[in-house]
């Protein structure tokens, strides 16, 4: 049983004769008859009764009529779907990023993205780039916003550097700290923690050991959201990506210096695939975001 002969067979049942069902269709009437034939052998019974006046269904006919035309529907159905993933009217992207580029970076990017491709489904992963590393490498997200350098270079995936963000201390609006303080400062101030894996969490204390010190920690544990509140409360203070205080009314950036802290963002995908809806979304992600990331 074919798809042919089943088009065939329901054009046939539709217009009840032979030489306009071959019309419809397109084709010769002896070979829309010759296929209706082959359909009935392949089935060992008639579908139609041949009269002088016209064409019947049988009861195999009748039977067979219902579930050839939900067949048809459901391959038109399933040609007009991969059709609209190819014009990118459809499809999924499983996009991941930490917790600071989703609040700081995309949601612009997601909007504009929406706008253009309004049927693509973008499901938002958050975690620390190692966990993002691994799940973009198990083939369960399709692409992913890192904080590079990883601690362990992956061979198979892609990287592209997107740009350099500047770390700041988050203080209180109202906190007495000047505008720019040395990192050795932090000595003596309370700092707000992130939790285990969070790539900021290893870059404070990075800089404080470098520094010569190991830091107070007034609060730890917390995510993204919780951190800054904690410090609009006075808990104490946070190293943070600047970008994330421009709708806190409750915070200031204080600058970092000596040295001055930075972290690159880099747009990674396994290098094997990379899906049509995943590219469009690659694309407008390095459109929007790369910047001069020279050393």
């Amino acid at each position: 049983m074919q798809f042919q002969q089943l088009s065939y067979f329901v054009a046939v049942a539709r217009t009840r004769n032979f030489t306009r069902a071959a019309a419809e269709v397109g084709v010769a009437q002896p070979s829309l008859s010759k296929q209706v034939r082959v359909l009935e052998n392949s089935l060992g019974t008639p579908l139609f009764v041949r009269q002088p006046g016209g064409i019947e269904l049988t009861s195999a006919g009748e039977a067979l009529l219902p579930h050839a035309e939900r067949i048809l529907i459901d391959v038109e159905s399933a040609r007009r779907a991969v059709h609209e993933v190819a014009g990118l009217r459809r499809g999924r992207v499983r996009l991941g990023a930490t917790p600071s580029i989703c609040d700081g970076l995309l949601p612009e990017v997601l909007t504009r993205f929406h706008e253009s491709h309004p049927l693509i489904e973008l499901e938002v992963h958050e975690s620390g780039s190692r966990v993002l590393t691994h799940e973009l490498a198990q083939g369960r997200l399709d692409v992913a916003l890192l904080i590079t350098p990883l601690s362990q270079e992956r061979p198979d995936l892609e990287t592209v550097l997107l740009r350099r963000d500047r770390l700041v201390l988050a203080a209180p609006v109202d906190d007495a700290l000047p505008d720019a303080v040395d990192v050795g400062a932090l000595r003596d101030l309370p700092l707000v923690m992130f939790r285990t894996g969070y790539d900021l969490r290893e870059t404070t204390l990075a800089a404080c050991a470098a520094a010569g010190f190991t830091p107070q920690v007034s609060v730890e544990g917390g995510e993204m959201l919780s951190v800054l509140r904690f410090v609009e409360a006075g808990l104490g203070y946070a190293v943070v990506p600047e970008m994330v205080l421009a709708n806190r009314p409750g915070l200031r950036p204080v600058a970092l210096r000596n040295p001055s802290l930075d972290r690159h963002i880099a747009l990674a995908h396994r290098r094997d695939t990379l899906q049509l809806a995943a590219l469009a979304f690659h694309d407008e992600l390095l459109l929007s975001l790369q910047e001069g990331v020279q050393p």
